[in-house]
């Protein structure tokens, strides 16, 4: 569900001409309330809010550092495979393609959230879940990976964990509801 479906009830205004929603469907972006009581718009994405600046900088360094930690475990993985073979088994490759392709992902959504995409935050906070509870299952799993994985795992668990908490807290949430019904935005 978009933007534009989700918000429907919300009363159009017009700045310079153009509707806003027109406007925000070409961009891609949408505007939020800068202020609760008055319903006014302060900016068209959230990295522009102060707010919204602290929490996606801390965002994209713990998806950052998920991103670096998953290719830095694919490059422990070619070196171990050289020196020591039984230290990498398929379930390392698979398992280490999967996080560092899965970080880049989340952190391209981070990027794209920041700058005021819905569909972008949606898809951090299902991925940052779904990646908690997988890392979750990588540990527990027993004789399937390697102690050294295992640890590595725990690391990219924390970063993700945290990444969870940061999107999803209340404030980061306000930022992508929909203004009040009835609130005229300009």
């Amino acid at each position: 569900m978009g933007y534009h479906t989700a918000c429907a009830a919300v009363p159009e205004a017009t700045v310079d001409g153009m509707n806003t929603l027109d406007e925000n469907n070409a961009t891609g972006t949408r505007p939020f309330s800068g202020s609760a009581a008055t319903g006014a718009v302060t900016s068209t994405v959230p990295g522009d809010h102060p707010h919204g600046v602290r929490a996606f900088g801390r965002i994209k360094l713990l998806v950052g550092g998920y991103l670096a930690v998953g290719v830095l475990t694919l490059a422990a993985a070619a070196v171990l495979s050289r020196t020591d073979s039984s230290a990498v088994n398929a379930a390392v490759w698979i398992r280490g393609t999967f996080v560092a392709g899965g970080a880049l992902v989340m952190f391209l959504c981070a990027g794209r959230a920041a700058r005021g995409s819905r569909g972008a935050y949606r898809r951090l906070r299902v991925l940052s879940a779904v990646t908690v509870a997988a890392i979750v299952a990588v540990i527990t799993l027993p004789g399937t990976f390697p102690l050294w994985m295992k640890a590595d795992q725990a690391v990219c668990g924390l970063l993700v964990a945290a990444t969870v908490a940061a999107a999803n807290s209340r404030g980061v949430r306000q930022l992508f509801s929909c203004p009040p019904a009835g609130k005229a935005r300009s």
